[in-house]
């Protein structure tokens, strides 16, 4: 049956969009520096935010608390990060980028505008994507304030 309701064909284009953007980019990072997305995105988010935890990661990216670990100890394993003593909570480490890893960061992040560009010109002008930020905007924040979404298990 086909999408009827705005709010139903709002999600199908959503999801779709989004499904496809993630695939191009990951294919892209991991073509030109060995990386699938979410290794990207886990790096470019310590890049910004160091010294997080797995929690906080975990919950930015609505992902669940193994899997970030799991996560976090492959990008370990490629010395791409490294966990250090949580001076506040004994129980926890910090997670931060090594050299290496801030280098391939700055490196895949060029990668990663160069793509979003050649994706997105195209088909959306930048006055259209200063609109439709806010929009997404707000819907995001309304779905992370009631913590929808998040991983049960």
């Amino acid at each position: 049956m086909a999408c009827t309701s705005a709010n139903e064909q709002l999600f199908d284009h959503l999801v779709r969009c989004e499904t496809r953007l993630y695939n191009a980019v990951g294919e892209r990072l991991k073509a030109d520096h060995g990386i699938v997305a979410s290794q990207f995105e886990f790096l470019r988010y310590l890049g910004r935010h160091p010294r997080s935890r797995v929690a906080d990661i975990a919950t930015t990216f609505a992902v669940g608390i193994g899997a970030t670990s799991k996560g976090i100890d492959r990008l370990e394993a490629r010395r791409w990060v490294r966990r250090v003593p949580n001076p506040e909570d004994r129980r926890s480490s910090l997670i931060e980028l090594t050299p290496a890893g801030r280098d391939l960061v700055a490196a895949a992040e060029q990668t990663f505008r160069e793509q979003l560009e050649t994706l997105l010109a195209p088909a959306i002008t930048d006055d259209q994507a200063r609109t439709l930020m806010p929009v997404l905007a707000a819907l995001r924040h309304a779905l992370e304030q009631r913590n929808i979404g998040l991983p049960t298990g």
